[in-house]
């Protein structure tokens, strides 16, 4: 792209996705054991499989410079393409100073200090809201013709206790621009928002947690956004929506049981609406009173048949949710959760990993396809929305990024840890919290993947110093324009 351009934008959307988690992680199972409950109790009542975690050597920060480093690098973007940059999170490790400001030290080499955009902090809804920002920002007048790119970074970790193995940590960062290949639909977006204590972080490391409201507050208001959206999809189209409307449903995912719940809820909704619209519910005695009922009405042995009865339909093939089709056939919704299931909860990240997923899943499949998704924020902020897959030339098709993709095999060489080691790591976490005058021990740099960034040293000025781990790729891609004696490689 070129500054000067005179052409309004269109099919502003995802252009390119990567994700970025911990090379530590320990297995859900052998938390269990560890923690002494039942087996299942983690890895079936939760859903989850693994938890990522970092040591004092990652943050918020270096997984945010990993990342962002990391879609610049594998899809030729150079700094000076760039001309807007927000981060998601709500994993700040300073009250004044953000992590973008971090993130500009990519950007120094190339004389490009013009980049708009700050941290946005609301819960898990934050990279949401910059994702909105930046495709408001490319379809605006004030676009300059320059790329945007949405940072998401955290790091969940609970007390002691049954939150404590919903944990997790990662990072995804969005190419956002004109003549993508995922379309974010314009006019289909709904959003609820109002004030809750379901989850908030007042003071001190760990945050504070109603589990039962929590909950509660993440299926209630889905209920609201997918009502939203399902009417302004009928505004548009003339006909109600369902689930049979979206090929893939991507939802925030606090523990994979929970999408589970979420997705059940979604067709009971239809099943209630037209009992066609859900078939797998066909037969299913529901019982008395006006239905849907609310989250905390419906009884708990038929929340478990729904459950059941839609949890085939969440793992399964399907040409759309609800119904099966042997001319074309793909995936519906557990396949885009397997790194939350097996990372945990990335906060921010947490829906938008399900974009890197499906697009190695899928590639050039999403072609013609919706991804419905439901992002949510406690406190409360949520919206429901939809992306479209779309072909188009050059380097910024699905089939490219598919083939360029490697999320499953870094996934599978990740390096268990055993529980004990976790626990160690909450503790130094505990120990390091706002503390300076240290330098970092754990992982060893040889556990690292080459390029990784990570911290060294917290000053007693609390300044924090990072640094990459020899052997990633060096420099970043050099725009056209830009003479490449300017790009040297970056050390923090």
């Amino acid at each position: 792209m070129q500054n000067g351009h005179t052409q309004q934008a269109e099919n502003v959307g995802i252009l390119a996705a990567e994700t970025y988690f911990p090379q530590y992680y320990v297995r859900q199972e052998d938390l269990e054991r560890h923690d002494g409950v039942p087996a299942g109790k983690y890895t079936i009542g939760l859903g989850q499989q693994g938890l990522a975690f970092c040591g004092d050597r990652e943050d918020a920060i270096s997984m945010s410079l990993t990342v962002l480093r990391q879609l610049m690098e594998r899809h030729s973007v150079s700094p000076q393409e760039i001309g807007r940059l927000e981060v998601g999170t709500e994993s700040s490790l300073d009250h004044s100073k953000g992590i973008k400001t971090y993130l500009m030290n990519l950007f120094e080499d190339s004389g490009n200090t013009d980049i708009e955009g700050v941290d946005l902090v609301q819960a898990c809804y934050g990279g949401t809201a910059a994702v909105q920002n930046a495709v408001n920002w490319v379809e605006s007048r004030a676009w300059d013709g320059r790329y945007a790119v949405v940072v998401m970074t955290d790091i969940s970790l609970y007390a002691q206790g049954p939150a404590r193995p919903t944990s997790g940590a990662g990072a995804v960062a969005l190419l956002i621009g004109p003549d993508a290949p995922l379309v974010l639909e314009r006019g289909l977006s709904a959003t609820h928002m109002t004030h809750a204590y379901d989850f908030y972080k007042p003071s001190g490391l760990y945050p504070a947690v109603d589990g039962p409201l929590s909950v509660y507050c993440y299926l209630a208001t889905m209920d609201q956004c997918y009502q939203r959206y399902s009417a302004k999809f009928e505004k548009r189209f003339g006909r109600p929506f369902s689930m049979q409307d979206a090929d893939h449903a991507l939802f925030h995912a606090p523990y994979n049981k929970l999408v589970q719940k979420a997705f059940a809820r979604l067709m009971y909704v239809d099943y209630c609406k037209a009992p066609e619209l859900a078939p797998m519910y066909q037969g299913l005695d529901l019982g008395e009173g006006a239905h849907p009922l609310p989250p905390t009405k419906l009884p708990l042995d038929l929340q478990k048949k729904l459950l059941g009865a839609a949890f085939q339909t969440y793992d399964r093939k399907a040409s759309r949710l609800g119904r099966v089709s042997s001319r074309c056939e793909y995936d519906s919704v557990r396949p885009s959760s397997c790194v939350q299931r097996q990372c945990g909860n990335m906060y921010t990240a947490s829906v938008w990993s399900g974009i890197v997923q499906i697009i190695e899943t899928t590639g050039a499949a999403l072609e013609g396809r919706r991804i419905l998704m439901y992002s949510y924020g406690s406190g409360i902020s949520a919206s429901m929305f939809s992306l479209v897959g779309r072909r188009v030339d050059g380097k910024f098709n699905l089939a490219h990024m598919q083939a360029q993709s490697d999320l499953a095999m870094r996934l599978a060489r990740r390096l268990p840890r055993p529980a004990e080691e976790f626990e160690q790591a909450v503790q130094l976490a505990e120990a390091r919290y706002c503390a300076g005058g240290y330098r970092t021990e754990i992982p060893s740099l040889e556990d690292m993947i080459p390029g990784t960034y990570y911290l060294e040293e917290v000053d007693f000025r609390y300044r924090r110093i990072y640094k990459r781990v020899p052997g990633g790729p060096s420099p970043l891609p050099a725009s056209p324009t830009t003479p490449t004696s300017y790009q040297s490689g970056m050390t923090i």
